[in-house]
């Protein structure tokens, strides 16, 4: 797992370990980034299935219950596949726009 901070957004790779183990180790690690935008790059990893992104779900909810943006990057899988729930896209770039957006909402109070 490598961890990069940028700004108020940490994002972390998952390089070689399952996903069961990463949501493990992001609990675990949790009081690090929860006052932080979090983007979950699985792009290294092979086959991405749907019951690998809903282990995310639980985190995702009670981060996105506290106001910060949670945000899953693979191109193994479509957006339209996965629950409304968690938000998961293809890209990088496409994971700060999305954070970008709600960051907007939130200061509206959409």
């Amino acid at each position: 797992m490598i961890i990069d901070q940028e700004e108020n957004t940490s994002i972390i790779t998952q390089e070689k370990a399952t996903i069961i183990e990463l949501v493990k180790k992001i609990e675990a690690l949790y009081p690090k980034f929860e006052k932080h935008n979090i983007i979950i790059k699985l792009s290294s990893l092979g086959k991405i299935t749907l019951q690998n992104i809903n282990e995310f779900l639980r985190l995702s909810k009670k981060h996105r219950a506290a106001k910060h943006s949670f945000v899953v990057v693979t191109n193994a899988m479509s957006a339209d596949e996965t629950p409304d729930e968690i938000i998961v896209v293809p890209t990088v770039k496409e994971a700060f726009d999305i954070i970008e957006m709600e960051v907007m909402e939130r200061d509206l109070g959409i």
